[in-house]
């Protein structure tokens, strides 16, 4: 076959691919469906232990045959991913509703991971089995070939409870993610039941139902009036706060017991907690606090904190909130696939597209039992029928040839090359006209149903199949009947599965934590060579003044109240609290700033450290490389955020001098090839600190700035700097313009 080469825009193939990826990715694998809240995975997980017959009331079987069953049939797409989608569908802390009842270990609460596929073994859930996957033979839903077209598997299960709300659902897909927190069985299926009746209702009268996310975890949403809106959009956050309680020890002491905690500090995140706590006590934080054990158990969580005697128990719980995750926030973000493309959606909508599956799976559900029994119904009057000309049926059957010869008689009337015993016989037989199914059931039809009871019995089913298919025609053809069967279906759910709230629902107050008014004191700040920084008492300095100056390279007095400035060469100011800072003994270690700060020592080289007091009464000054220059007021450097960017830089400069100066001072400029410039501070314009300085000294091509000095021309003492084995005296240069070359010292 000959070659053809296509010329195409490479973009236009890129961009193709890209979003035939996107969309493969969003809707076959990351997001749930709004039918049945399943991702593909979940949905043939299920289906296969359906079709191993892995059900609630029979044996367990290993979790690695059901993940390799699923991947062989289903979901080519690697075993981790069905492995864990497995074990999440059995994890109750994870799960409003689990849908996987799992024996062994299938991971805790506190971050455990579950055991290897090999070891652990699973079966469907009860609810699963009754609520997921009943009337699947009923043709309820669509069947749609498998990945390599060599079997079926349904495009949806019939999920006869809004799942996407009962067990909520989070995914990452590309350039979306899904986060749909869990609620209460009982209050949604009570909001569908109030939407089936009055379709045209408003969220906020779903919301008389549905108090709020329901977590297995329990926990406290405190933003109970922002709910509604959450809710109406589809997105938004909720604000959590574990479950506090304060108990009485002995001595008078008190300790803080949390029972319950938000949904988001799961896993991992419950021994960042307790780091958290302890880092609080070792900066001093909080001293009220002891000590602090985990007791928690599978019968619950059980964080115990024990406090000083007369300790304010209330005021350390606000400080948890506000400085843990004890109240931490869920994002909201209700997006599933809708129709076939990811939608954002509200409370009503979701509610709304599950009532319009339930009626259509229930009608298709119906057709079908109407079907089968207009199916019945036909073969019932066939045979009632053929009761009534059994003489001449058995004289058919005794004088036919083969049994083609008797159900054509039967069907069509048709008498050739059956011998007749009676010519009236013949004529009755040409009369005949049952249907093929009627013909079909007379001839399979045993001898023992011609006694009497047995007719009496046909005739009873008739009488039944009759009002069924009456029931189902009333169902299928009036809105009314449809919605009566699916409400009771809703309650008998509800009656069922239902469980009471975890989650308390409430609009609670701002924590406020009242910090301990320090005394301001006269302190200290040392760090060495190394970043290693702490805080000593002034008297303590005073008394090892000439080794704490020969050890640390950075020596500042300060307030045990103050912040200390850091800017660095990448035109950053990281700030640090000098209360974060350990104070203690002059022979004590100090900590490294980069865990006080974001300051990175891999990456960036200190220039300057000041307290802030200094700076914000002070013009701080930038000079780099090729001597750009700028002044900006110190007011603009104080921040609440511990990094700021200071000033900008050109990408092809770099910056070797920040200091605090005074527009009175006096500047000396030094370049590396030995040019020396001296002009007044006033000179060099102050800007904000977005801003790019001013070219401060003329330099020969391949000269950069190396050094900038600052004085004040009145200063009596000498300044002398050394340039190479030179003495340099910085008073007696000339007074020049900025922007000059300078004079050489040679």
């Amino acid at each position: 076959m000959e070659e053809q080469i296509l010329r195409t825009e490479y973009a236009d193939i890129m961009q193709k691919s890209y979003i035939d990826y996107a969309m493969s990715v969003i809707v076959s694998r990351a997001l749930p469906d709004i039918r049945d809240g399943l991702k593909p995975v979940q949905r043939r997980t299920l289906y296969d232990m359906y079709e191993l017959g892995i059900k609630y009331d029979k044996p367990y079987r290993k979790c690695a045959r059901i993940v390799g069953d699923t991947m062989g049939k289903y979901h080519p797409h690697g075993d981790s991913s069905i492995y864990e989608a497995l074990v999440v569908m059995a994890q109750d802390f994870k799960k409003g509703m689990p849908l996987v009842d799992g024996h062994g270990n299938f991971g805790s609460i506190e971050g455990d991971g579950a055991a290897a596929m090999r070891y652990t073994e699973a079966r469907l859930q009860k609810v699963t089995q009754e609520v997921f996957l009943r009337d699947l033979d009923q043709d309820v839903v669509d069947f749609v070939p498998n990945f390599d077209a060599t079997g079926k598997e349904p495009e949806v299960l019939p999920v006869r409870l809004p799942n996407l709300l009962v067990n909520g659902s989070e995914g990452i897909a590309v350039g979306m993610v899904t986060s749909i927190p869990p609620h209460n069985l009982g209050e949604v299926l009570d909001a569908v039941k109030a939407a089936i009746k009055k379709r045209e209702i408003t969220t906020q009268e779903l919301m008389e139902y549905v108090q709020g996310p329901d977590f297995p975890t329990g926990g406290i949403v405190i933003n109970k009036d922002e709910l509604k809106e959450i809710y109406e959009r589809g997105s938004g956050k909720i604000r959590l706060r574990g479950k506090v309680e304060i108990e009485q020890g002995k001595g008078g002491k008190q300790r803080i017991v949390i029972t319950e905690i938000p949904y988001t500090m799961m896993g991992a995140n419950i021994g960042k907690f307790l780091n958290d706590v302890a880092n609080l006590v070792e900066t001093k934080k909080v001293t009220e606090i002891v000590d602090i054990s985990n007791q928690s158990s599978k019968d619950g969580i059980r964080i115990v904190l024990e406090l000083k005697k007369d300790a304010d128990a209330q005021n350390i719980v606000n400080l948890l909130y506000k400085k843990t995750r004890l109240e931490d926030t869920f994002s909201v973000n209700m997006l599933a696939v809708c129709d076939g493309k990811p939608e954002t959606l509200g409370l009503k909508e979701i509610i709304d597209h599950h009532i319009e599956f339930q009626f259509e799976i229930t009608s298709r559900k119906y057709k079908n039992l109407l079907q089968k029994e207009m199916e019945k119904k036909e073969i019932q009057e066939g045979l009632m029928k053929a009761y009534d000309v059994m003489d001449l049926i058995i004289e058919i059957l005794r004088g036919s040839k083969n049994q083609k010869q008797v159900k054509e008689c039967l069907v069509y009337g048709t008498t050739q090359g059956i011998a007749f015993r009676r010519k009236t016989s013949q004529k009755e037989a040409a009369r005949l006209c049952f249907t093929e199914k009627q013909a079909d059931a007379i001839l399979e039809m045993r001898l023992y149903k011609l006694i009497g009871l047995e007719i009496e019995a046909l005739e009873k089913e008739y009488h039944k199949t009759m009002k069924n298919i009456e029931t189902y025609e009333e169902i299928l053809n009036h809105y009314s009947a449809m919605a009566k069967v699916i409400i009771k279906d809703i309650e008998n759910l509800k009656k069922e599965y239902a469980v009471p709230r975890k989650t308390i629902v409430e609009n609670a107050k701002e924590a406020v934590y009242e910090e301990k008014k320090t005394e301001p004191m006269e302190v200290i700040f040392l760090m060495d060579r190394f970043g290693y920084a702490r805080v000593i008492d002034q008297s303590v300095y005073e008394r090892n003044k000439e080794a704490a100056d020969k050890e640390n390279k950075y020596v500042i007095s300060c307030k045990n109240i103050d912040k200390i400035c850091i800017f660095t060469d990448q035109g950053k100011e990281h700030l640090i609290k000098v209360q974060d800072l350990p104070f203690g003994k002059f022979r004590d270690k100090g900590i490294p700033i980069d865990n006080v700060c974001n300051y990175n020592s891999g990456e960036e080289t200190i220039l300057y450290i000041e307290t802030l007091e200094t700076v914000l009464k002070s013009k701080i000054l930038f000079a780099t490389q090729r001597a750009m220059l700028k002044l900006t007021d110190g007011a603009e450097f104080e921040a609440s955020k511990r990094m700021v960017m200071a000033t900008k830089v050109a990408p092809e400069d770099q910056l070797i001098c920040v200091t605090c100066v005074s527009v009175q001072d006096d500047l000396v400029l030094q370049s590396k090839e030995g040019y020396f410039l001296r002009f007044k501070a006033e000179e060099i314009p102050i800007k904000k600190k977005a801003a790019f300085g001013v070219r401060g000294m003329k330099l020969a091509e391949k000269d950069e700035l190396e050094r900038v000095y600052a004085f004040h021309p009145e200063q009596k003492e000498e300044k002398i700097v050394f340039y190479g084995e030179k003495e340099v005296d910085l008073q007696k240069l000339k007074t020049a313009k900025r922007d000059a070359k300078g004079t050489k010292q040679r």
